[in-house]
């Protein structure tokens, strides 16, 4: 089974990459997080990998970071939810949204993901919220309650290839440093910069 792949990023658009590696090209499917937070086309990337095999057909999904990969492994034992909703669902949400809104048994929040009805946001309260103990979500729900910008400058440093805790980490950072800075996406995005390089 392949569990890793590093090679270089030959394609990529929401919801898929290609990885040559090897001198194979690997068609691999991704989730919006993984999408945005990739290099340019032709940088060498490293991919967490989940093989996924039928009868019919082997499928790679691929995740930048290894909790978003844990994730889905745990969405994916629920009943109902096969891979590609599991992508579906980590695309709606970040890891550390979907694992709070488990834990709290946000229904309402888990029923805007596409494909997600009420039973199966019910069924994914039920059969995980006892088996995502080892996930850390307080830093995610810190940022989020830090002002309106944090959220913007949290994707903002990640689309720039920032990894998302350290990001976290630099806007919690920012936001200590100058407690006015919250409101204002420039200088709350400035703040965070310089604490992160």
């Amino acid at each position: 089974m392949i569990a890793h792949l590093r090679g270089k990023l030959f394609a990529k658009s929401p919801g898929q990459a290609i990885v040559e590696a090897g001198g194979v090209g690997y068609d691999v499917t991704i989730s919006v997080p993984t999408f945005t937070a990739l290099p340019h086309e032709g940088s060498e990337v490293s991919l967490y990998i989940h093989t996924h095999v039928r009868e019919d057909a082997l499928a790679l999904f691929g995740f930048l970071e290894r909790d978003e990969k844990r994730l889905f492994e745990r969405l994916i034992t629920v009943s109902g939810v096969g891979p590609k909703l599991a992508i579906t669902i980590l695309s709606g949400l970040n890891p550390e949204r979907t694992v709070a809104a488990i834990r709290a048994q946000d229904h309402a929040t888990l029923t805007r993901i596409p494909g997600v009805g009420k039973k199966l946001a019910e069924r994914l309260v039920v059969e995980l919220k006892e088996k995502l103990d080892d996930f850390a979500v307080a830093p995610a729900a810190a940022a989020q309650s830090l002002g309106p910008a944090a959220d913007d400058v949290l994707s903002a440093l990640v689309n720039l290839g920032y990894a998302r805790p350290a990001a976290q980490k630099a806007i919690e950072t920012a936001v200590e440093k100058d407690k006015g800075a919250g409101g204002d996406f420039d200088e709350l995005f400035r703040g965070a910069l310089k604490v992160i390089r």
